[in-house]
This record gives C-alpha cells, sequence and structure tokens, in this order.
C-alpha cells in the first residue's frame, strides 16, 4: 500500500460502568399506613408526581387541634386588649395604679408571643400533613417497590419505599492507566474531551458524550485515575450498571503517515517495516511508531508518504529481492501478495 499522511486520533481506552445521574431513595417522613399507591414498578415519573398516599386523619385532626387553640387564643388576646384599654384610660385619671397598667401590657405582650407558637403549630402540622403525600423529588425510573398498600411506614424505617433513578442524562464512570493524566487534563481544559461508549462484548457504539468529571487523585493501588462522562439517554440504550467500554478522545497527530498496523514488523532490534522502492526492490526500515488504534498505525519515523509499504507476505522478503508486488486496495489472491520471482 502507498504512505498517506493523514490526521491520526489519539485515543485512550478503559472499562467502565453506566451509573445514573441522581438516585433517589424515598422514605417516609412520618409513620402510617399506605392508604393508595400511584405508580407502576418500572415506569418513568416526571419531578412532583404523586407516587403514594400515606393515611393523614391524625396529621389532620393535629392541624384542626393548632387552629382551634389559635383562635381560643386570639379570643383571649383580645379580651386582653379591651382591659388594657380600660386600665389605661383608669390610670389617666389615677384611678388605677402603673403597676396595674404594667400587669396588664404584660399579659397583652404574652398573650401575642402565643399566638405566634400558634402559627409555628399550624405550620408544624400543615408541614407533617403534607408529608402525607409523597411526590417524586426527581424525574427518572422506579424500580422495584418495597411495600404494598395497607402496610405501615415509619420514618425511623432503614428500608427504602421505593428507588428513583434518573437516566437521562445518565453518568459514565471509567478508569484510565495514570500515563494519560496530563492529556486527560489538557483535554479537559480544551473542552476536546469527546468520549465514545462502546458494548462491551460485541464493540457496537452506543453513545457519544462529554466527559465531566477527573477524580481528584491517582488510585496508589491501581495505578488508575478515575472519570466520569455525561450522555444523553433518550433512546436508554445506557442502562444503569451496564459494563461498558469507553474511549476517550485526546488529541489528534496532525499530518503524520499512515500504515496499515500488519505493515509493522517486530524484531529483535526494534519495529521495522519493509519498502519497495522505485526499482521494485524490498528494503527494511527500522521505524518509530508514534501511536496505534485498531488496524492502523502512525509512524513517526521510518517511512514517508507515498512509499510503497508491504502490508502482507513480509516472512518471504530479503534485503534487495526484488518483488512483485501487487496493490492491498485491489482485487487479488492472497499468493500472489508479496510473491518474490
Amino acid at each position: 500500500m502507498v504512505v498517506e499522511e493523514e490526521t491520526f486520533p489519539i485515543d485512550a481506552r478503559g472499562l467502565g460502568t453506566v451509573q445514573p445521574l441522581n438516585t433517589v431513595s424515598l422514605r417516609s417522613r412520618i409513620d402510617g399506613a399506605i392508604d393508595e399507591l400511584y405508580f407502576r414498578e418500572g415506569q418513568t415519573v416526571s419531578a412532583g408526581d404523586l407516587l403514594l398516599h400515606l393515611d393523614d386523619r391524625a396529621y389532620e385532626a393535629a392541624l384542626d387541634q393548632a387552629l382551634a387553640k389559635k383562635t381560643q387564643d386570639e379570643a383571649t388576646l383580645h379580651n386582653l386588649e379591651l382591659d388594657l384599654d380600660r386600665i389605661t384610660r383608669l390610670a389617666e385619671k389615677a384611678y388605677a395604679t402603673q403597676q396595674q397598667l404594667s400587669a396588664q401590657q404584660a399579659s397583652v405582650a404574652a398573650a401575642k408571643a402565643l399566638l405566634q407558637a400558634d402559627d409555628a403549630a399550624i405550620e408544624t402540622a400543615r408541614v407533617q400533613l403534607s408529608y402525607a403525600e409523597i411526590r417524586a423529588p426527581i424525574t427518572g425510573r422506579i424500580g422495584f417497590r418495597q411495600v404494598d398498600v395497607g402496610n405501615i411506614v415509619r420514618s425511623s424505617d432503614q428500608v427504602a419505599i421505593l428507588t428513583i433513578v434518573q437516566v437521562d442524562p445518565v453518568v459514565v464512570v471509567f478508569s484510565l492507566p495514570e500515563k494519560y493524566v496530563d492529556d486527560v487534563r489538557k483535554s479537559f481544559a480544551d473542552e476536546t474531551s469527546v468520549v465514545r461508549v462502546l458494548d462491551r462484548e460485541r464493540e457496537q457504539p452506543l453513545a457519544q458524550g462529554r466527559l465531566t468529571v477527573i477524580d481528584n487523585q491517582v488510585d496508589a493501588t491501581t495505578g488508575m485515575i478515575r472519570l466520569k462522562a455525561e450522555f444523553a439517554n433518550a433512546d436508554g440504550a445506557l442502562w444503569p450498571g451496564r459494563s461498558v467500554t469507553a474511549t476517550l478522545h485526546l488529541r489528534d497527530l496532525e499530518k503524520v503517515p499512515i500504515v496499515p498496523a500488519s505493515a509493522v514488523q517486530r524484531g529483535q532490534d526494534g519495529l521495522y517495516a519493509w519498502i519497495v522502492d522505485a526499482e521494485g526492490k524490498a528494503r527494511i526500515r527500522p521505524v518509530g511508531l508514534l501511536a496505534e488504534a485498531g488496524d492502523r498505525a502512525a509512524i513517526g519515523s521510518g517511512v514517508r508518504p507515498g512509499e510503497k509499504i508491504v502490508v502482507f507476505g513480509q516472512y518471504r522478503l530479503s534485503e534487495g529481492v526484488p518483488v512483485d508486488a501487487h496493490d492491498a486496495s485491489a482485487p487479488t489472491t492472497a499468493s500472489n501478495a508479496g510473491t518474490t520471482p
């Protein structure tokens, strides 16, 4: 094949796991029996949707009691204010002492403070009553529920009633060797950090996203750095807990010689390749490998664009031997590729 000069992308690949962007485990803030469920297992819900309702009769009664207590204290305050008005007029004519006036003023102030306490008690009762309705705090998918209608739930329960996971967008957490840290940081700072996710078994593309988090330290035990990338997941291809292969684009090598990976051979003295010169003779060349990905290799030294490089049949060659070279991209039989006369 003829050596071509192209742009060669440098990527780093690591194993990762799909995780929800957010996970919420719902528990009750009050004690009570479940009256009604308004969701199905596996259902996608929106933030604010009503999920279940608890028996709230005791909390309604507590609210009514707090409201009644305030009404009672308002009547008491009204009566104390009338007495204060009368004592004030009497004190102005010296028919009441200053002590009586001060005592009545203190009683009115205490009654007003009691009303403030009543307002706080009413607000507390309303909040407690509102907890009887459990709503979705985020948009996401519901998993298995742990309780049924009629069960009593308590605020002290450790087991969640249900769990909601946000899967659009979704994140993938993966790891790369520490040797890539500098390249990863530069790519992240340049906002060119494109991450592609592949199926771990079949190597099929699943999604493309962007790098969002670099861990604050390298794991000293494994020598790996953890990364997090975010992906749109409208089609649900990235399922939480799924194992995937993540490929992070680091940078591009501009205008470098590109050859098939099969052209690069490994010997005792290092890497080399076979070149067919202008006279049709095989020449061995030491080469410097910049990077390799799949079936392509970027060469740093040893070959130049436009030269013919041998990609098959190298085992038949020796230095200076004339060869009948065939274009590897043209239809031909394997026995004719790279044969010697």
